[in-house]
């Protein structure tokens, strides 16, 4: 199909009466005037106006007339496409002290999908609120005066977690999992990190799933990876994880996402997936040093060619963190994994015991993501000659090993030196292969998670700068599918994902020739006074509508966006509506 053909095809006038979004209300048009229509289909780029009523798109077509009172947007020298979706985000928490979902939300995310790697913040009885905020704490590095000050608690099961964020108001659209981590906390409380579950509580869980599905989980998410963080998922056994999983055949609804290992590996989820008959994610396929990504990637085309519906989630970022030793984000390992809720002074005497030092080393030789010495930069240090120099080159400076190097920069610094890590996705030409690869769909940002340490929510403008402008890897139209149509069909969510008559108006507007992730800082505007990464200055992100409400517009973020009934314009999206 031409330019021409798909243009004359989608200048629709909407005939017959509309539903508003609910709260949208109101008939006063919004007209994004002049923009290049990437439609999310991955069809070619048409040009047309946009006019949006009651929070859906109305009209599509060249020369759209604007009547007096309606508001116009400029897109002149934009795309016009639908609003992005981050299908990885860890939002939960976050959303009850910023409803915007922030930084993701400044980059054209207009959709986020909470809960991912179990770690929901729901289902959570009043008596378990403590240890959810630890398994918080030591697995996402959240600090747990942020999360005691900042969380409206009011909620114990999914279902009232779904209701007292949409009384809140969100910002933008949020759909979320039902976590493995927390159902086995809910059921389980302290036990969740010691055994597996017994046959009663097994009963209870699957129960407590299904539940949450029927109030709007938009599926169900474990995590079985031996990270050396303690994690109550990674606890279950088989039979316990293969019956919560069981709850999304017999509802018919929900995708299952991962963080594979142990019986759940790779291999385990393309032979399982037919089986429960929903769609199967995980978290995820980046190109590794020791490439076994090329393996896995392979076991993809092997899986998808047998008919197995699994899409691995690539993303288009190298994975860095800025890290200090005394939360080492960059490091994982059981020796590690020990100190967790440690004191400074207790941290510090295990970094000084030569025995802990060599255990430690010993296992990090043998971790999926080994440190690479010389990706270790030192950022921040009271130590003069050190800032912007590698870890391996101070070590073979000093004639020692890397690790010791490391651990002896951190305790002279009293371990608040800080280091810039390159983890892992930092070769391009393998990162380029992973973002072709079909049925592999854009995640891993993040977003809301470590949230002093990474920030990668900025991947839409990193994807549609990076990868379509300046390298030419993927196509404009192809990376928007990929930011819109493909999570929205992948996810079920109704009406979001593409620009057509009749879908919900949820639209990003961005010049292609400059649009870029911006600069990333450091903020403390969390509570408790907590610090974090943000990226609040994206180059090229013109307009970004929710629900047809402007939150960003002309380059700027709009302050305390509502629709017409005086509401903030995001929805959380139960089974995808």
């Amino acid at each position: 199909m031409n330019g021409g053909d798909a243009a004359d095809l989608r200048q629709e006038t909407l005939e017959m009466e509309m539903v508003p979004l609910p709260g949208a209300g109101g008939t006063r048009r919004t007209v994004i005037a002049g923009g290049l229509v990437v439609d999310g289909t991955g069809a070619e780029p048409y040009r047309a106006d946009v006019a949006v009523v009651g929070g859906r798109i109305a009209e599509i077509g060249d020369g759209v007339i604007a009547a007096p009172g309606d508001e116009v947007l400029d897109a002149g020298g934009c795309v016009v496409a639908p609003g992005f979706i981050d299908v990885h985000t860890h939002y939960d928490a976050q959303v009850f002290w910023d409803p915007a979902c922030t930084p993701s939300s400044f980059h054209g995310v207009t959709t986020a999908v909470l809960g991912n790697c179990g770690f929901s913040l729901a289902p959570c009885r009043p008596e378990r609120r403590a240890l959810m905020v630890q398994m918080l704490h030591d697995l996402e590095d959240m600090r747990t005066d942020t999360l005691e000050a900042g969380i409206g608690w009011g909620f114990a099961t999914f279902g009232e977690y779904l209701d007292t964020v949409e009384r809140l108001g969100p910002g933008i659209n949020v759909a979320a999992y039902v976590g493995h981590s927390a159902v086995r906390i809910d059921i389980m409380g302290e036990d969740a990190y010691e055994r597996e579950a017994t046959v009663t509580e097994i009963v209870e869980m699957r129960q407590v799933v299904r539940d949450a599905l029927a109030a709007g989980a938009i599926g169900f998410a474990t995590s079985a990876s031996p990270t050396g963080r303690r994690c109550p998922s990674r606890f279950a056994g088989y039979d316990e994880t293969a019956g919560l999983l069981a709850e999304l055949r017999d509802a018919g609804r929900g995708v299952a996402s991962f963080v594979p290992g142990g019986a759940f590996d790779h291999a385990a989820l393309y032979e399982l997936q037919p089986e429960i008959g929903r769609p199967f994610t995980w978290t995820a396929l980046l190109a590794l040093a020791d490439g076994r990504h090329r393996d896995w990637a392979a076991l993809h085309r092997a899986g998808t060619a047998a008919g197995a519906a699994v899409h691995p989630q690539v993303s288009c970022r190298p994975l860095v963190a800025q890290t200090t030793l005394l939360a080492p984000f960059a490091l994982r390992a059981p020796s590690l994994a020990e100190l967790e809720g440690r004191s400074l002074l207790l941290r510090s005497a295990a970094y000084r015991d030569q025995e802990w030092r060599e255990r430690l080393a010993g296992e990090l030789s043998e971790g999926l993501l080994a440190p690479r010495w010389d990706r270790w930069i030192v950022s921040e240090s009271a130590a003069e000659g050190l800032v912007g120099r590698s870890v391996a080159e101070v070590a073979e400076e000093r004639g020692a090993a890397p690790l010791d190097t490391a651990l002896d920069i951190a305790l002279a610094d009293g371990l608040a030196t800080r280091f810039t890590v390159v983890l892992a996705n930092d070769d391009e030409a393998e990162v380029a292969e992973l973002l072709r690869l079909d049925g592999a769909v854009l995640g891993l940002s993040d977003a809301g998670a470590h949230p002093d340490q990474i920030c990668d929510a900025v991947a839409p403008t990193d994807l549609l700068g990076g990868w379509v402008r300046e390298r030419a890897v993927l196509t404009l139209e192809g990376a928007v599918r990929k930011l819109t149509g493909e999570p929205a069909d992948l996810f079920g969510l109704v009406d979001r994902g593409y620009v057509r008559v009749g879908a919900a108006a949820d639209l990003a507007v961005f010049e292609p020739d400059a649009v870029g992730p911006g600069p990333v800082r450091r903020v403390a505007d969390f509570p408790a006074g907590a610090d974090r990464l943000t990226a609040d200055a994206p180059t090229g992100m013109r307009h970004v509508l929710v629900g047809g409400v402007p939150i960003r517009r002309d380059g700027a973020q709009v302050d305390k966006p509502v629709d017409a009934e005086g509401r903030a314009p995001g929805r959380v999206l139960r089974h995808g509506v």
